[in-house]
């Protein structure tokens, strides 16, 4: 009986190992790039656990993946502030292996409260002080040789900002996805908070582990007034969504968060890569311009910007149904070309020899640039005009780049935030994010529709969008948003991106129209032959944007908002419109279906 339970025990530590290796090679082949890489040079060995303790006596710990050489090797940091499941520990095994059987050190360490690490997760706050402890920690190990690389996106893309400005030790390359030095513009665009963004982040991270929220929940958070109460709705209170809602200025709070001009005060080169329908796009193409601007010239000129299409971690489907291919995938592959740049000393890849590489929507290419905004661009304006019926996709509201010689009736609508104009895709964080059809929420009376007559031409819009209105509002406190859309020859329309502005009104200024600019998110879209160029007007697009409640009162707390009354003015005298970054006469002579 004792050699046949010995037996019994044998075989299921075999099927354990091989179940476990089958899954091992299922992630590896799911997530790792194929195409262009260079073969493996290493067997892999493994440091559990290996632990360092913070000035504060928290345990942040490590797995380490090291080549079986003698020689010491490059290092690469990871810092990823999640929780230790079976899925996260194959993705995390897979991608040390992926470097180091390629010659690197490789440390993916838990940050504070995550992964296998000790103390209480608190999003952002303590990262730089454990990051620079991280640093020196690193510098101490026998098998550091002082060249460092950090990769990651999201929060752990933030873990390598908080030390962008660090050196000896410090990193020699960054590769950071999806993330800014401006966190507090992500939350609070244009005046508005990013409630579905923060929700479902709070929803899914509030607890000791992360738990994906179901959609239940987070409709019971957007269901509601007041707005501080979303979280308690969905999940229970949760004190760092309190926080970011709170503190919409720029604070001590967040200063301690986003720094100071860590853009410009970089010491290594960074690969910035970005997704157009991702709420971080405009402050990270922002860090992108400032660095390349101010920071060392050296480190400017080395540095390289990705647009791809890509929601925040996920591919955008496109209105065929077709994807660009997994982001997983493509967030790896040009890790080493770039890192056996910086750290090898190898040349560089040809993928990553332009300055930037975006992906171009409705052609559907990748394509080098040379620089961001693109320098042939060519702001083309696009007037708002009509006979004062522009409500809804059936209306009287056109788009049209001759400038308006006379005035012309207003346009108006009624907002009321307890029946808030509908998110239907956009760049946040979540599944509910992309693209999406638009149809249906522009055949409601409180949004204002314009479009083109179908192109005679393609047109191609990459850059930066924005929109100038003349408005009157009967709010002291209200918001006007905008969007951006495609519309097929069949009528199908899509958002391509969009934007908000929220902002009082007060007495003195309400007799007469205001002019506003709202911001749109950047984007590159081929606007095709035949299609129309579309925006939609409102003063809502929830719960993307939180509601404003129109009582000039304090947004968090009210439970009580006002319908408002919204006008939008266009003619003459209030050439209300919106500029779109053209690029003239493209010919793609770079393109190409991948992007690297």
């Amino acid at each position: 009986m004792k050699s046949f339970i010995a037996f019994v025990r044998v075989l299921a530590v075999l099927v354990a190992a091989f179940a476990l290796g089958g899954c091992q090679a299922l992630v590896s082949r799911l997530i790792l790039p194929k195409e262009g890489i260079r073969e493996p040079q290493y067997p892999v060995r493994i440091e559990r656990d290996a632990t360092m303790t913070t000035s504060d006596a928290i345990a942040l710990v490590a797995d380490v993946y090291r080549p079986q050489t003698d020689e010491k090797t490059p290092t690469i940091l990871v810092r990823i502030p999640f929780t230790k499941t079976f899925k996260n520990s194959l993705g995390a095994d897979a991608v040390g292996r992926f470097w180091a059987s390629r010659g690197y050190t490789v440390v993916i360490q838990g940050t504070r409260g995550r992964y296998k690490s000790g103390g209480v997760y608190y999003p952002l706050l303590p990262e730089r002080r454990d990051g620079i402890e991280t640093l020196q920690w690193l510098a101490r190990q026998p098998w550091f040789d002082g060249r460092l690389g950090m990769w990651g996106g999201s929060a752990f893309g933030y873990s390598q900002w908080v030390l962008a400005d660090q050196s000896e030790p410090g990193p020699t390359a960054l590769m950071i996805q999806i993330s800014s030095t401006d966190f507090r513009r992500m939350f609070h665009p244009g005046g508005a908070f990013s409630l579905e963004s923060a929700l479902f982040w709070a929803a899914r991270s509030h607890g000791a582990k992360d738990v994906d929220p179901s959609f239940d929940a987070l409709e019971r958070g957007f269901n509601g007034f007041p707005l501080i109460e979303a979280d308690d709705r969905a999940v229970g209170d949760v004190p760092f969504f309190n926080d970011w809602a709170t503190h919409t200025e720029l604070d001590a709070y967040w200063e301690t968060i986003d720094g100071e001009s860590r853009a410009r005060t970089i010491k290594s080169p960074v690969l910035l890569m970005a997704g157009w329908y991702d709420p971080f796009l405009p402050t990270q193409l922002r860090d992108f311009e400032t660095l390349r601007r101010e920071a060392d010239p050296r480190i400017a000129a080395q540095s390289r910007l990705i647009v791809g299409p890509w929601t925040h971690a996920d591919p955008v489907r496109f209105p065929d149904g077709s994807t660009a291919g997994d982001y997983r995938p493509a967030s790896l592959a040009p890790s080493l070309p770039w890192f056996d740049h910086h750290l090898l000393g190898r040349p560089m890849n040809g993928s990553l020899a332009a300055p930037v590489r975006i992906y171009v929507m409705g052609e559907n290419v990748w394509r080098d640039e040379q620089e961001w905004p693109l320098a042939r661009t060519q702001y083309t304006v696009f007037y708002l005009t009509g006979s004062g019926g522009a409500n809804s996709s059936k209306g009287d509201g056109k788009l049209t780049p001759v400038q308006p010689s006379a005035n012309e009736p207003a346009d108006s609508y009624v907002y009321d935030p307890r029946r808030p104009v509908p998110s239907r895709g956009g760049a946040m964080l979540g599944p509910r994010a992309g693209i999406a059809l638009q149809n249906e929420v522009e055949a409601r009376g409180d949004v204002l529709v314009y479009s083109t007559e179908p192109l005679e031409r393609d047109l191609e819009a990459t850059g930066p969008v924005s929109a100038v209105l003349y408005v009157f509002t009967t709010a002291p406190n209200t918001d006007f948003t905008v969007k951006l859309l495609d519309v097929h020859p069949d009528g199908k329309a899509y958002n391509i991106s969009d934007g908000i502005l929220r902002r009082a009104y007060p007495d003195a200024q309400r007799g007469s129209p205001n002019e506003i600019t709202i911001e749109l998110w950047p984007t590159s879209m081929l606007f095709r032959r035949g299609h129309r160029i579309r925006i939609e007007v409102s003063s809502s697009n929830y719960p993307r944007y939180d509601r404003n409640p129109n009582t000039g009162g304090n947004i968090l707390t009210e439970t009580v908002p006002v319908a408002a009354t919204q006008t939008v003015y266009h003619g003459v005298d209030a050439p209300s419109r919106i500029i779109l970054p053209v690029i003239p006469g493209q010919v793609y002579e770079h393109e190409s279906k991948t992007p690297y």
